[in-house]
């Protein structure tokens, strides 16, 4: 069987010092998570574009906007994750591993701020989108500055960052109908169930699981957005 070895390319000396790392995946694991990008990057395409024309027909100018903004997180991370994780084995790939990564925080914001702006009058909700997106931008320069140095770290900032609304509990369920929040709800849930598949690295399938596990949370999300947005 083969087994793929990816050495882990330092940017800096601290980097080159600390070793290798290797990603070990046969070619079953490889193919299936191949399957599984293609999949979330056709059905991605396919309901981005949809929701877009649905807001540009049914919604305000201002949602309109809004969901540009949730688009554009979503089709980033799922392309920039398909990029690196079917990339061959090469130094482009560490640096796509950096993207990647960032793109995570990108699209928590991006998710986050259809909810937030649908509280208006809430200025709790302000602050809270402002410091969504500033932690989100934190977590970038993170990623790309620091590659592999605080991967603990981004994971539970990931974590914190998409379970912080929750300090906004009281105004969403006012604000929200009854079914996107139990979708994203359902949806953070399955995130956070993932990462312990993403985590799980002895486990055979684990990085097509964790990735089954995003697409099913990114559906939930995408699901909640379209009933806020447009069936509400």
């Amino acid at each position: 069987m083969t087994i793929f070895r990816l050495k882990r390319i330092a940017s800096t000396s601290i980097h080159a010092a600390a070793g290798a790392m290797h990603w070990n995946y046969d070619r079953a694991e490889l193919i299936a998570d191949g399957v599984v990008h293609v999949v979330g990057i056709c059905f991605g395409l396919v309901a981005a574009t949809a929701l877009i024309v649905l807001a540009a027909v049914y919604a305000s100018a201002f949602e309109v906007a809004v969901v540009s903004v949730y688009v554009a997180g979503l089709l980033a991370m799922l392309g920039l994750s398909a990029t690196y994780n079917l990339w061959p084995v090469s130094r482009a790939k560490w640096v796509l591993r950096r993207f990647d990564h960032s793109a995570i925080y990108v699209l928590i914001a991006a998710t986050y701020t259809p909810f937030i702006m649908a509280l208006k009058e809430s200025y709790l909700a302000i602050v809270l989108l402002i410091g969504v997106w500033c932690a989100a931008i934190g977590g970038v320069v993170l990623k790309l500055a620091l590659p592999g140095r605080y991967d603990r770290l981004a994971v539970g900032l990931y974590l914190a960052l998409g379970w912080s609304g929750v300090m906004l509990y009281d105004a969403v369920v006012k604000a929200v109908p009854p079914l996107s929040l139990w979708l994203v709800v359902a949806g953070g849930v399955l995130y956070s169930l993932g990462v312990i598949f993403h985590a799980w690295q002895r486990l055979r399938f684990q990085n097509a699981i964790w990735h089954g596990f995003v697409l099913l949370g990114a559906a939930c999300h995408y699901t909640a957005i379209l009933d806020l947005i447009i069936l509400t």
